[in-house]
Parts: C-alpha cells; sequence; structure tokens
C-alpha cells in the first residue's frame, strides 16, 4: 500500500478496510485480519492497525470479539457508505468543485470521465 503524505496513515489503512468491505471483498460477520496479519501485510506498526480499527470499531463498522478478533458488523456496507459520503460531501466535494471552477471543468465533463472510469474500473453486477 502507498501511503499519502496529506493523511494520518491509520485513517488510510481504515479507508483500505472500508473500500474492501464496500467492494465486497471481506463480508459482513467475517473475521478481519488480526492486527500482527494486516500490520505485516501492509507493512506498518501494529499500534497504527489497532488505531484503525479503533476507529472504524467507534463507528460501529467493526466489532471486537475478545480473544477472538476483529469482525466486520452486519450492516457495515450501509455505516461506511453513510460515514464515507458525509465525509466526501463536507471535506472532498468543495475541493472538487473548487478546482473544476477555477479549470474551467463542467459537470459534463466529469460525467463523461465518470462514465470512463467505471467501465475501466469496476465491473457491474
Amino acid at each position: 500500500m502507498e501511503f499519502r503524505e496529506n493523511e494520518a496513515i491509520y485513517m488510510q489503512i481504515a479507508g483500505y478496510v472500508t473500500e474492501n468491505i464496500m467492494l465486497e471483498k471481506w463480508l459482513p460477520e467475517e473475521k478481519l485480519p488480526s492486527v500482527r496479519e494486516l500490520a505485516a501485510d501492509l507493512q506498518v506498526n501494529p499500534l497504527t492497525v489497532v488505531r484503525a480499527y479503533e476507529f472504524l470499531q467507534g463507528k460501529e463498522v467493526i466489532a471486537n470479539k475478545r480473544g477472538i478478533g476483529f469482525f466486520i458488523a452486519v450492516d457495515a456496507v450501509q455505516k461506511v457508505k453513510n460515514y464515507s459520503k458525509e465525509r466526501f460531501l463536507g471535506q472532498e466535494l468543495p475541493e472538487l468543485f473548487k478546482s473544476m471552477y477555477l479549470l474551467g471543468i463542467s459537470v459534463e465533463d466529469i460525467a463523461e470521465r465518470f462514465e470512463i472510469f467505471k467501465a475501466q474500473n469496476y465491473q457491474t453486477k
């Protein structure tokens, strides 16, 4: 995983976990990789993964079953979508709008590129 400098690593790991949940690579009620396993896979300190898992637990996306590990909540997909949508609309979208305005990019330009992006990166079900 390539980490960005402008965001805390634990938040990027939380994003990685939620992306896997939203893409249905990791399913509700499924056990997550252990803290040590994910830390080794991502080449980060285990405490950073603990922090990411604690953040997601606070959002009720995952739950800790003491002695067994972390599990994905039954309604995790909806909780992730709600949280992510709120964050995107409040933080990222205004920056996108600013760039669009300054660069003279239309909504139509974005819509066209979005359709191409979906076709190239995500198979429809």
